[in-house]
């Protein structure tokens, strides 16, 4: 039986995105109270699946805890957190790194045994790693570009060029990542949403296959488009970076395009009536 014949009744599993989707800033979308008790009563697994790599898991948890919503951490992945998996495929034993990013990065890593490096260490590190960082220099810009050039890895935490925040848009990890590219003359590896590692740790942790579950975002080129590549359903909501015009020119069209993620649930609550 394909999706075709099933519809949207064969979903066991959610990913949200959440900036864009659960929160613009700090203000919440929707009700998030209500959001996971309806994903609850309809009998969903739920994860968080957000290409922020600036805050810990742990900020996460408290974010959710003080809007009502209490899960577990294994429902939250991040793109620090994605990083730092393939990072211990890549160096078991863990090391010395470089990161252009914000505590929440260097946190996440340090916690898996990659220890970010002072400017100006002599050796090369293992590899560079950079993410969004609201205090870029031409210096980190500098030191990770000649890092690189002598053969560190490159890996950037994922490609979002810009991010909602409170009142508009702001310059994302893509924006940061591209800088170094530029200086480097070298592409970044990248891990968050598009790639597969995100939603290949959720599908492993929910048990789940890419056909029984759905991706929520509010980006095209990463949340939409990572479902569609590897096989998931997809939900685009516009309570976050992607305007109706820009949603009607997507091919292929979005399983389902929609005001929120309230309204997502009630699209899956009525298919699986």
């Amino acid at each position: 039986m394909n999706r075709t014949q099933t519809g949207l009744k064969i979903i066991q599993t959610i990913l949200l995105d959440m900036d864009g989707v659960l929160w613009r800033g700090t203000e919440p979308i929707v009700d998030l109270q209500q959001l996971f008790a309806r994903i609850e009563d309809l009998g969903l697994k739920s994860y968080c699946v957000t290409n922020n790599s600036a805050r810990t898991l742990e900020y996460y948890l408290k974010k959710l805890a003080d809007l009502g919503v209490q899960l577990s951490p294994e429902q939250i992945i991040t793109s620090a957190e994605a990083t730092a998996a393939h990072l211990l495929e890549l160096f078991p034993s863990g090391g010395a790194v470089y990161i252009v990013g914000e505590p929440g990065l260097v946190d996440t890593l340090g916690k898996y045994g990659f220890q970010d490096i002072a400017e100006g260490r002599n050796s090369t590190p293992l590899a560079v790693i950079a993410g969004l960082d609201r205090e870029l220099t031409y210096q980190k810009i500098s030191t990770a570009a000649a890092f690189i050039r002598e053969g560190a890895v490159f890996l950037g935490t994922n490609p979002d060029q810009t991010i909602p925040v409170q009142g508009g848009i702001a310059p994302g990890a893509g924006t940061v990542i591209g800088a170094i590219e530029i200086a480097s003359g070298l592409k970044a590896e990248l891990i968050g949403k598009p790639a597969r590692r995100q939603f290949l740790i959720a599908l492993e942790r929910s048990r789940s296959l890419p056909d029984q579950s759905l991706m929520v975002g509010d980006r095209l080129n990463t949340d939409i488009l990572g479902a569609q590549s590897h096989g998931l359903w997809s939900a685009l909501v516009l309570s976050g970076v992607t305007s109706p015009g820009e949603a009607a020119d997507w091919r292929p069209v979005p399983d389902i395009i929609a005001g929120d993620v309230m309204e997502v649930i009630d699209r899956l609550a009525h298919e699986k009536r």
